[in-house]
């Protein structure tokens, strides 16, 4: 198993949603986080006062699918989440040991 920890541009979530269930994957976890990259933040003018935004709002998505699904997921959240400009975020994948739901006990892939 792998968990994809996705950071993207807030208004991609719903494309990217939509873009995982339409290739079965049915869970996720969405958190609003702030951050920058190359991006480095932008200049903005709040009532005539010009002030630097270091950080900004990014959606972090974390999925752990398996091994299999790896690819494909990867794939999926990149063509939706693209816009072509600077800032449209980075895909992590990281190797998973060990899944538990807690409803059932099930483990691992019967877990995701």
């Amino acid at each position: 198993m792998k968990k994809v920890e996705a950071v993207i541009k807030p208004f991609k979530l719903d494309d990217v949603r939509e873009a995982l269930s339409e290739i079965g994957i049915t869970g996720m976890t969405a958190i609003e986080v702030k951050g920058f990259g190359r991006q480095k933040g932008h200049t903005e003018l709040y009532r005539g006062a010009e002030y630097v935004v270091d950080f900004l709002p990014k959606v972090k998505l974390d999925i752990v699918v398996k091994d299999e699904d790896v690819e494909r997921v990867v794939e999926t959240i990149t063509t939706a989440a693209r816009t072509g400009k600077i800032g449209d975020g980075k895909i992590f994948v990281t190797p998973v040991e060990k899944v538990v739901r807690i409803r059932t006990g099930e483990t691992d892939n019967d877990a995701v």
